[in-house]
């Protein structure tokens, strides 16, 4: 009789013991679980300056739906909105409006920062009938090119003597005035 005692009170502290061990592995990997979650959140940064040079940082939790921004020493956050184009942010006081780097902040409806890009559209032709489009964002030293409408070129800004000079690992864009010669490896593809 005593050798069934004892063999149950075995079992059953060996069955509690088993069972405290698997609440804590449990415990353990849902810990984990949401760790991982927490980094393989899709962050993104930016920084804006409007015209009066005050700066506008924005902080964009992309699977919350959560932008945080600091502006005059303040932090604020803003909750996603449903958008028709571009980024809509806003709470109680602020809304965050925006497309690419055109950003409003609004206070109570009033602007507060404004940032828009300095963009610049135009084309050249060449004697053939080559067509070479342009759009310049001269904010953020860099082009987007067409030729003859086919895919896009995006170039960055180099620093160029005169006039200007824009180039990616394919292709370059030189320029001064009216007049625009664009390489691929080295080799002249428009020039009017």
């Amino acid at each position: 009789m005593k050798k069934t005692i004892l063999t149950i009170t075995m079992l059953t502290a060996l069955f509690l013991t088993s069972c405290k061990d698997n609440v804590t592995k449990d415990h353990a990997d849902n810990t984990t679980t949401e760790t991982v979650e927490n980094t393989s959140d899709n962050i993104v940064t930016n920084t804006l300056t409007d015209k009066d040079g005050r700066k506008l940082e924005m902080k964009f939790n992309n699977t919350k739906g959560i932008a945080t921004v600091n502006f005059n020493g303040k932090t604020i956050e803003l909750n996603q909105e449903r958008a028709g184009s571009g980024i809509w942010y806003k709470n109680d006081t602020y809304e965050l409006r925006g497309k690419g780097n055109d950003i409003t902040l609004t206070k109570d409806g009033n602007i507060v920062f404004e940032h828009e890009d300095d963009v610049v559209k135009t084309e050249a032709k060449n004697d053939k009938g080559d067509v070479l489009t342009m759009t310049f964002n001269n904010t953020e030293g860099t082009v987007k090119a067409y030729f003859n409408g086919g895919e896009q070129i995006d170039l960055t800004q180099k620093k160029a003597a005169s006039g200007i000079w824009y180039d990616n690992d394919t292709y370059e864009l030189r320029g001064k005035g009216d007049s625009y010669t664009l390489t691929k490896d080295g080799k002249t593809v428009f020039e009017n």
